[in-house]
């Protein structure tokens, strides 16, 4: 059984039941955060860029739990000269992991760079775990292929920000499911900061408008698939 948890902001977990990935975990200074660092335990993390809102606590949770960081390899290259175990991979690589499949998609959004040192590009990824596809675009704006996305891959799953000013705000948001035309959309990245405010009501009435179906999720809540 596929389960989701949505942390705050961008940051959740995914689990199989065996095997569970923390997706982007900014868990300290995070003031919607609803989970304990202790309560964070995977076997994998994944990180879609490097900005401190989505790096978050990797390297203090990857060494208490010896989780497998998996990122664009720029990053994976600095994180794995911190001793962490990782797997850089780019855009448009899949790679498989005893949960399933990764597969790393583009995103329009700068990455960050820690001490000067470039970090690569930001990125989104394709999970297969459970028998379920999850496209998680990370931090990015609205592009066109994004409907090819949605043609090969055929996500179940599509989990996007909405909150405006850095990455797509609600309008672009709904044209995205409308793309990708999941089974069901997740929004993330919204009211963290007063900056990226939104009215999510908003959104999920939009995203019924044009027929599809939108699940938001509290602070840690969890959804079963």
């Amino acid at each position: 059984m596929l389960k989701i948890k949505y942390i705050a902001h961008s940051a959740f977990i995914i689990s199989d039941g065996i095997n569970s990935i923390a997706v982007d975990p900014f868990i300290s200074g995070n003031p919607k955060a609803a989970v304990k660092l202790s309560e964070i335990t995977p076997n994998y993390i994944f990180l879609s860029h490097a900005h401190g809102d989505h790096l978050g606590d990797t390297v203090e949770i990857a060494k208490n739990n010896n989780s497998t960081i998996i990122a664009i390899h720029e990053l994976a290259t600095f994180l794995g000269g911190l001793n962490l175990n990782v797997c850089g991979m780019n855009i448009g690589g899949e790679a498989k992991f005893p949960f399933g499949k990764v597969k790393m998609t583009i995103a329009h959004h700068s990455a960050g760079s820690i001490n000067g040192e470039y970090m690569g590009t930001a990125v989104g990824a394709i999970f297969t775990i459970a028998g379920k596809t999850i496209y998680y675009t990370g931090d990015t704006g609205l592009f066109l292929d994004m409907k090819l996305i949605g043609e090969l891959c055929k996500p179940d799953i599509m989990i996007l920000p909405i909150g405006g000013l850095y990455t797509l705000g609600i309008d672009d948001a709904v044209k995205a499911v409308e793309f990708v035309q999941p089974s069901i959309v997740i929004p993330v990245h919204f009211n963290t900061f007063p900056g990226i405010s939104v009215n999510v009501d908003e959104f999920a009435d939009k995203i019924q408008a044009v027929g599809e179906k939108a699940v938001v999720l509290n602070c840690g809540e969890t959804i079963e698939f």
